[in-house]
């Protein structure tokens, strides 16, 4: 299947013994590396517009996370579908192209705390930031948790939905964005999830939030947000759209606090996909954003 605006040809290596991870490495092999982490329920697609506006000088690594986009979708027996598991994925990778030095990192949605997460074992390794619609750090106390999250994370109904339905992806390629996606476009995000096999990620990456110690992530999510402050010296540009209803203000303002010098890019008329909804206006500053801050 060819998916709009992806002019690229994924490539494949063994993440683990039997699963295989998809991911992109576009431009030049001695280029700066911008590391761009989707979440749920998206998949490389999502970064597709900021690969093609960067990957002239910049080499671009962008996987799909196991049971995600491309990548081999395995069962429970065979892969443990935690934030743990997704932090290991990231260094396997990352050692599979030999890549150990500094990189930018660029995260959206929970790919956020996998790449955070990562960075907690080496932090000096992130020389820039690029940040949209994500976290960092745990729920916001003055935020309530979604129902629609609470839903698919704490109920059978909603697992029912997910993995029966494709609510969550579904959903999220209408609910996400201000201005609607293309038919085909649309047709890209959700056409990895198009069996109830096919859809376990989805469903694992909601019950996987953690919400309370003794959650299997909250450890590493709590540890993340205590040492978010260390990457203020860092040049960091923060791109929201505020028609988030997950990742909204209470959000984007947990991240000016503990990254004052950071860039703001804020939109009132944009929602969580803010790249599909901003990308004429985001690819370009990020493009100048790198230019500035050469490592």
């Amino acid at each position: 299947m060819s998916y709009p605006d992806y002019p690229f040809t994924p490539q494949r290596f063994q993440v683990r013994p039997g699963i295989a991870m998809s991911y992109l490495d576009e431009g030049p092999r001695d280029g700066e590396i911008v590391l761009m982490l989707h979440g749920n329920p998206s998949w490389s697609y999502y970064w597709r517009k900021l690969v093609s506006g960067l990957s002239d000088r910049y080499r671009c690594i962008v996987p799909d996370h196991v049971g995600m986009g491309l990548s081999d979708k395995p069962g429970d027996a065979d892969y443990d579908y935690t934030l743990a598991s997704r932090i290991d994925d990231l260094a396997t990778l990352l050692a599979h192209l030999g890549i150990d030095g500094k990189l930018t990192l660029a995260v959206h949605d929970w790919g956020g705390m996998i790449g955070f997460g990562w960075a907690l074992r080496d932090p000096s390794r992130i020389a820039r930031l690029v940040v949209l619609n994500t976290a960092a750090f745990p729920l916001p106390a003055e935020k309530p948790m979604p129902w629609q999250l609470k839903l698919g994370r704490d109920s059978r109904l909603g697992a029912l939905a997910i993995r029966g339905f494709n609510a969550f992806s579904s959903a999220a390629s209408r609910v996400g964005v201000c201005n609607a996606m293309p038919p085909d476009v649309r047709a890209a995000y959700v056409a990895p999830y198009n069996s109830w096999a096919n859809r376990i990620a989805t469903l694992r990456f909601v019950q996987d939030i953690p919400l309370a110690p003794g959650d299997k992530a909250w450890a590493l999510v709590e540890e993340s947000g205590r040492r978010l402050h260390e990457y203020a010296d860092r040049p960091a540009l923060l791109a929201w759209g505020l028609r988030d209803f997950v990742f909204d203000a209470h959000f984007l303002r947990g991240f000016e606090q503990k990254l004052p010098q950071a860039q703001s890019l804020i939109f009132d008329d944009a929602g969580h996909y803010v790249l599909e909804d901003k990308a004429a206006q985001i690819v370009p500053q990020v493009r100048r954003f790198l230019d500035a801050h050469p490592l």
